[in-house]
């Protein structure tokens, strides 16, 4: 019964409801992430759908856990309206990417799945580090230098952030585990995630810090990393 596209639609627009009304996403956000929804049922079926709703879900819980703590220390993310559609694509684009190769290039399903789960993972971790080790991390320091540092700063990160980055990994390669069953791609996906995590703040240390590129594109690299990384384990070690 689940396999059913019927259940589409109903999915697409209680998300975009919900994330309109609660703030969580701007109008063009909705409809972007609505769109890559799509690509992705389409490429991945509803396991995709489930792990870029968990993605959603625990992101946006993250951002609004204590928000008023992390003002402090750092810029938040969303708008008073959500965040924007370029925020979406660069959260979820590597995975929109993956389903479009899917969909032209059907033989290639057995390493563009994955890959989409490990961007999905790399986002999930980045967002959970980012967010929740602001506020449960003990000491923070520079990932290039490993000298102390101000939380909240680009390229800034502390062991409870990285480790809080990791079990995100873990529920994303989890799903799709249940998905698509349990492999050595579970490992390779939390592997894959944690290290676009920690790319994530090497750009953010080394270009973000400087303003040559901007946090969207930080995000993109991150989650693009993460696929090319499972890619070239799923070819190498299997």
């Amino acid at each position: 019964m689940f396999n059913s596209v019927i259940f589409l639609p109903i999915i697409i627009m209680a998300g975009m409801a919900y994330s309109i009304l609660a703030k969580k996403l701007t109008v063009p956000a909705a409809f972007t992430g609505a769109i890559l929804a799509c690509l992705i049922y389409f490429a991945a079926g509803y396991t995709g759908i489930a792990m870029m709703t968990i993605f959603f879900i625990l992101g946006s819980a993250a951002t609004s856990w204590q928000r008023r703590k992390k003002q402090d220390v750092a810029t938040i993310a969303e708008t008073k309206n959500g965040r924007t559609a370029g925020q979406v694509m660069a959260n979820a684009g590597a995975a929109g990417m993956a389903a479009v190769v899917i969909l032209f290039y059907p033989s290639l399903t057995y390493l563009m799945l994955p890959a989409m789960a490990a961007s999905f993972a790399s986002a999930t971790a980045d967002t959970l580090s980012s967010e929740l080790g602001m506020l449960y991390g003990k000491r923070f320091f520079n990932i290039m230098s490993f000298k102390p540092d101000r939380c909240g700063m680009d390229g800034v990160i502390s062991l409870e952030g990285t480790l809080i980055g990791i079990l995100g990994s873990c529920i994303i390669a989890g799903m799709y585990a249940l998905g698509y069953g349990w492999n050595m791609s579970f490992c390779f996906i939390i592997i894959a995630g944690t290290v676009g995590n920690l790319t994530d703040s090497v750009l953010g240390a080394v270009l973000e810090r400087k303003g040559i590129i901007g946090n969207n594109l930080v995000n993109f690299a991150n989650t693009l990393t993460a696929a090319l990384v499972v890619l070239v384990m799923e070819i190498v070690l299997i």
